[in-house]
């Protein structure tokens, strides 16, 4: 499990175009890593589209928003645009960042063998250090996105 002040792993997933992105290329700002379980699905159409409306805002606080889905790439891009997000979609298809952060959501929705991404949100500084995590304890809570704005002030 992924602690407040400890390096953020690394990753590299897939984007909505199908190249590669890395965890390093979003250092030298702030960046919220926003996991979600699934493309099209109503709590996550709302928290993306709230982290789309509250851009300029976060760009103020120097901040990147990066989410991250198990879904195909082609599923994100679908999503991307039909909600207008103007941030980085990535495809976690392998599995391997919702296990290195420790939220992976085995038998999602009762469909056994099929993991999603706990619905999450970590903030890492410039360095990418953790210094906040927010798990839900169930797919439909949305995160508090006062307080995720506030602690990206922190950071500033």
């Amino acid at each position: 499990m992924i602690e407040v002040g400890t390096p953020a792993p690394d990753f590299s997933l897939v984007d909505t175009s199908r190249e590669s992105k890395s965890l390093s290329d979003f250092k030298g700002r702030s960046t919220v890593l926003a996991f979600f379980p699934g493309a099209f699905t109503g709590p996550c159409e709302k928290e993306l589209c709230t982290f789309r409306d509250s851009m300029a805002e976060l760009n103020d606080l120097n901040a990147n928003i990066v989410g991250i889905s198990v879904d195909a790439p082609f599923s994100n891009d679908a999503f991307k645009e039909r909600n207008s997000l103007q941030f980085p979609l990535l495809s976690d298809y392998r599995r391997e960042a919702v296990d290195a952060y420790g939220v992976a959501l085995p038998d999602f929705a009762g469909m056994t063998g099929y993991t999603a991404a706990q619905r999450s949100v970590f903030i890492l500084d410039a360095d990418g250090v953790v210094r906040y995590k927010w798990i839900a304890e169930n797919p439909g809570i949305e995160p508090n996105y006062d307080e995720v704005k506030k602690e990206l002030a922190k950071l500033v």
